[in-house]
This record gives C-alpha cells, sequence and structure tokens, in this order.
C-alpha cells in the first residue's frame, strides 16, 4: 500500500520536502518550505536523484497541488482499507450480514428491521422501531365468524365414504385441522400422491363442505366491533385461510366487510396450511410488515404454534376449544371486543433480540488468592 501512494504522490507530480536540508553554491543552508526534486528513474518504490541536486533552482510549490496530492493519497488510503471494514461488523449477530452493501452506510440497526431511513420523517421512523407499528392476521373461521367443527368432520366422512375409502378415526381428523385439503390427503389420509387426483379429491370436498354450510355467514360476537376500532387507529389487517378464494371473496360481501383487509391469504396462495407458519409468513409480507410486528389472532393450538415458528405474537380466541386449553398462547379471550389498541402494543412492545443492539460478553477475570490456606490431608490409617 506505501508503494502505491509512493507511485501516485511522487511519479506524476512534484514531491515536497519540508525542513532545512538544501545549501547553495557557497554551502550556505536555507530554510525552505517545499522543494522539486528532479527524478531520473523510479525503480521498486526507490528514487534515485541527480547529483547536481544541490546547484538546482529551488521552486514554490503552490498550495493546490499539495492538496490535490494529499486528496490522492487519502483515496489510495481508503481504497487499500476498504477489505477490511467488514472484520469490523460483530459476528456475534444473530442477523445475516450482507457482504455487498455499502459501507459507508451506519451498521445499526441491520436491514429487513423495523428501522426504515427511506422515511425522513423521525417521528415515522421512531413509531416504527416502537409498539404504534403493528399489523393484525386474522383467521377467517371461529374469529370473525361463527364456526360448526362438525361440519369439517362431516365433509371428510361424507368425502370418503363417496369414494370407497376407509372412514378416518377421530384423532387423524384432529391432526387435519388447519391443513390445506390437498396436504390432508396426500399427508395424513395416504389416499393418493398423484397432483391431478389430490386436486380432485380436494375440490370434492370442499364442494361437500360448501354444501353442508349452507352459504349462511354470521359474525361472531364482538368481531365487528373490534375490526372497527383497529380501522380507527389505521391498523392494517389480514385476513388468511385455507378456503378458496372465491369462497372468501363471497363470503366477505355477505357479511359486509369489503375493504376492512387489505391482505386477503387463501388456498391459491399457499402450499401448505397450518401448522406450517406459511400463510402467516405470506402475509406479513402482503402487508410490508416485520413478523415481529404482527399479531395472529387464532381459535387452535395449531395457530398458536404456527405463528410462534413466524415469531409472531398470537391472540387465541376461545371458540371452539376452552380456555384452559390455549396457554399456549400470548393472550387467550373468548370474544375479540375484550381487547384493546394498548393491549396489542403490549403485546408489540415486548422486546424481541431483533431489536435490540449486541451486547458485547466480558470475560470475568477470576484471580485467584495464592496465599490461601490449602486443606491438609488427613491420613485415616494414623486414626
Amino acid at each position: 500500500m506505501v508503494e502505491a501512494i509512493a507511485t501516485a504522490s511522487l511519479l506524476g507530480y512534484r514531491p515536497l520536502y519540508g525542513g532545512w536540508g538544501l545549501g547553495d553554491a557557497n554551502y550556505r543552508r536555507k530554510p525552505i518550505e517545499n522543494a522539486r526534486f528532479p527524478v531520473e528513474r523510479f525503480i521498486g518504490g526507490k528514487m534515485a536523484l541527480n547529483q547536481c541536486l544541490c546547484k538546482k533552482r529551488v521552486e514554490r510549490v503552490d498550495m493546490r497541488s499539495r492538496g490535490s496530492i494529499v486528496a490522492l493519497a487519502m483515496e489510495l488510503t481508503k481504497e487499500a482499507y476498504a477489505f477490511k471494514e467488514k472484520d469490523r461488523i460483530p459476528r456475534t449477530w444473530n442477523d445475516r450480514i450482507e457482504v455487498d452493501t455499502d459501507l459507508k452506510t451506519s451498521m445499526w440497526p441491520p436491514n429487513n428491521r423495523a428501522d426504515n431511513p427511506s422515511l425522513h420523517n423521525p417521528l415515522l421512523r421512531l413509531e416504527r422501531m416502537g409498539c404504534g407499528w403493528l399489523g393484525a392476521i386474522f383467521e377467517w373461521e371461529g374469529v370473525i365468524i361463527d364456526d360448526n367443527p362438525d361440519l369439517e368432520k362431516q365433509a371428510w366422512l361424507a368425502l370418503s365414504q363417496e369414494e370407497g375409502k376407509t372412514p378416518p378415526p377421530t384423532f387423524l381428523l384432529k391432526r387435519i385441522e388447519g391443513m390445506k385439503n390437498e396436504q390432508a390427503i396426500s399427508e395424513v389420509l395416504c389416499w393418493s400422491r398423484d397432483s391431478a387426483e389430490l386436486r380432485r379429491l380436494a375440490s370434492r370436498k370442499e364442494e361437500i363442505y360448501q354444501r353442508l354450510q349452507g352459504g349462511i355467514y354470521s359474525l361472531r360476537s364482538g368481531s365487528r366491533e373490534f375490526v372497527d376500532v383497529l380501522m380507527a387507529y389505521k391498523i392494517p389487517m389480514a385476513l388468511v385461510s385455507t378456503r378458496p378464494r372465491k369462497t372468501l371473496e363471497a363470503a366477505i360481501g355477505d357479511i359486509e366487510l369489503e375493504g376492512v383487509f387489505s391482505v386477503i391469504v387463501a388456498a391459491e396462495d399457499v402450499h401448505r396450511g397450518k401448522p406450517d407458519p406459511e400463510m402467516f409468513i405470506y402475509a406479513a409480507q402482503s402487508l410490508k410488515f416485520i413478523p415481529e410486528r404482527c399479531i395472529v389472532f387464532g381459535n387452535s393450538n395449531q395457530t398458536v404454534e404456527a405463528a410462534h415458528d413466524a415469531r409472531m405474537k398470537c391472540v387465541a380466541v376461545a371458540s371452539k376449544h376452552p380456555v384452559y386449553e390455549l396457554g399456549a398462547a400470548d393472550l387467550v379471550v373468548r370474544h375479540l371486543d375484550e381487547l384493546s389498541v394498548v393491549d396489542l402494543k403490549n403485546l408489540a412492545a415486548v422486546e424481541s433480540p431483533e431489536f435490540q443492539e449486541p451486547e458485547l460478553e466480558m470475560e470475568e477475570e477470576i484471580e485467584e488468592d495464592r496465599h490461601s490456606s490449602r486443606p491438609t490431608g488427613v491420613d485415616d490409617i494414623f486414626w
């Protein structure tokens, strides 16, 4: 690096010399500030000067040329040490380090987190880092509308009888709750592996369910009031379900909730259902929220498991399960109107490792007392 600086500084510009060191023909020393050295050759980072250096007339170098030389040397120094900037990033962070990011930007907060530097308003940035920035993700059955879990079991039993399959036992029916129809048929019931056959069976099962359900939807008590409160506070909401999109859109129109949900995640949008967190992660991405700032509202332990796997908070609604069975959730309520915006902000305000600055672990030095008395061994045989 030194040779590179010397090359750029001395080869194409006037080298600088300061102090006392040159004399005239009478060998009288003269104080000079800057002098120009005639260069004969430049080999291996060394400069060879003429022997008649003392007889050359000293010329002053203006300050502009000196400033340009200093600036060029500083740029070369930055380029030489630029690759070492990556080593200054603490390796104890849990976040993945992007190597191709601009090294001139600040290292904290890390990318893909709550803070958004593109927002020039500091109050908005503070709100995004605080608990005032959150999104709500709702399930459909048992949370927004009333749900009859027996209809799902009857649909599976009717499909098995129609296709000549063995009726699934009760423990398998509980296991496939919340799954997509294709996922339940191929992975749990093991009726088929062919993709075309899976689509046919899944479509037929959905037709049987809709026929049993009758197309009648009723809002669950307290859901409308809670949704209105979230709309008043401009909290974005998403709806997730394993039902087809056409069915969801028709049902939303029937209960007069058009325009409430900015994002709708249906069965066509994901590959797997619960307990896989794919639905909730996709909803958070569609809302342009990070998972740590999303709150999921569900009514089963599968929802709680999927939400926690996605690093989200979960509020369980005790619609088809008793309260004591939903203890793994962050909050358990019977109706949504029991909640307030303060409760949601308290959930979002829980400190998470993703929003904390990395703490340096200091090793404690334990000094042993060299003058401490050691216990004297006693020979039992002597006694």
